[in-house]
């Protein structure tokens, strides 16, 4: 039994405002659209992804490699249109129908939809009207609607695929969803809990609900590092990768670039990946001597196999000298690179210890660095 998940994401959604229709604006570091798909590519019970868009949206499609992700179907002159001609592109036995706006909606959400499946031809989440419900006309109260039996409708709504398919074709256009055709071709709806962080965004309001939801459902992860060199012979210290004249330079296995490991501990702290010395032993003769910039983007390559975007660093060394501040952009600069970050996200500062402490006899520098890791 396989599944397809139609994302239907071809309207304008102007009462969202906004330059772009509201799929395409940002939320939380990634388009709406995007963060739709990531729900359904982590389910495990999804076996194929279409996505239906406007044939004016094309670009945003392109430009965010969408086509890599999903199928890509052109949506019709109304929504019914769309389905269809997402439902051409699958040969699936079951399919979910989403509405592309609702980017906050729960793992557990589809479960229930997909466990629905299991004994009845079609399944909707909903959530049962709970406020009061009045009738209204110019700004005044007219009446009182009874809420028993109310539900508010929610996505997916899920269909076995041949039945969605028929009734589709046999309702032709104006229905407000997928379960008011299933429900004029005489199918049994199933209704199964939705969830109240599924809201679907429609005006501008929503837009910050969604990315408060969203805050709660990313995986964001904050590591530390911290890490401590002493001065030897030398004629230079490495820096974040930037070489340093200095009558001193810092000893170590490798170049002994003490602010480069710092941030590459900090990286494998926050991906619970143990240090720098479990992962490039310091007893093994080949990394005497070695670059740092091999163990930073060990690091970082680390953390994109386990799904994750490194999107800020801040690292700060401890030192009485050398002067830091005429070669902090130059390090900035450098650790970007590495990194593959924009340097607006790479900060390099230092401090002092007021002459106290080993570094505050120039014994020596230190450095803290704090990284933010987000699941992609």
């Amino acid at each position: 039994m396989t599944t397809a998940a139609i994302i239907v994401a071809a309207g304008r959604g102007t009462r969202a405002g906004g330059e772009v229709s509201k799929q395409w604006q940002v939320i939380a570091g990634k388009t709406v659209v995007e963060h739709t798909l990531d729900l359904f590519e982590a389910h495990v019970g999804i076996d194929e992804i279409v996505l239906v868009v406007s044939a004016t949206d094309m670009d945003h499609v392109d430009r965010l490699g969408l086509a890599g992700r999903a199928q890509i179907a052109i949506g019709g002159d109304e929504r019914s249109a769309s389905v269809l001609n997402g439902l051409s592109k699958t040969n699936a036995d079951r399919v979910l129908i989403h509405d592309g706006a609702r980017c906050c909606c729960p793992a557990s959400v589809i479960d229930r939809v997909l466990d629905g499946l299991d004994a009845n031809p079609a399944v909707a989440p909903a959530l049962a009207v709970m406020d009061a419900l009045w009738t209204g006309e110019d700004g005044r109260v007219t009446g009182v609607q009874d809420r028993t039996g109310l539900f508010r409708a929610q996505t997916p709504q899920g269909f076995h695929t041949d039945v969605l398919r028929d009734a589709h074709a046999a309702h032709g256009k104006g229905a407000a969803d997928d379960v008011a055709v299933a429900r004029a071709a005489g199918i049994d709806v199933a209704i199964v809990h939705g969830d109240a962080q599924n809201i679907k965004i429609t005006t501008p309001d929503d837009f910050a609900r969604a990315a408060a939801i969203l805050e709660t459902l990313m995986d964001i992860r904050t590591g530390n590092g911290f890490d401590v060199h002493r001065f030897g012979d030398g004629d230079h210290v490495i820096l974040c990768g930037v070489k340093i004249p200095h009558d001193r330079g810092l000893q170590g296995h490798s170049d002994a670039d003490v602010g480069m490991h710092t941030v590459t501990d900090a990286i494998y702290g926050a991906l619970c990946r143990g240090d720098i010395g479990q992962h490039f032993p310091p007893s093994d003769p080949q990394w005497k001597g070695a670059d740092s910039v091999i163990f930073l983007e060990h690091a970082c390559g680390l953390a994109r196999d386990m799904g994750f975007t490194i999107t800020h660093m801040d690292c700060t060394l401890i030192c009485e000298f050398p002067k830091i501040g005429p070669v902090a952009q130059s390090m900035r600069d450098r650790m970007a690179d590495i990194m593959s970050l924009d340097v607006d996200r790479v900060s390099v500062k230092a401090t002092t210890s007021e002459r106290l402490g080993f570094t505050g006899r120039g014994e020596g520098i230190a450095a803290l660095a704090t990284v933010t890791l987000v699941k992609s």
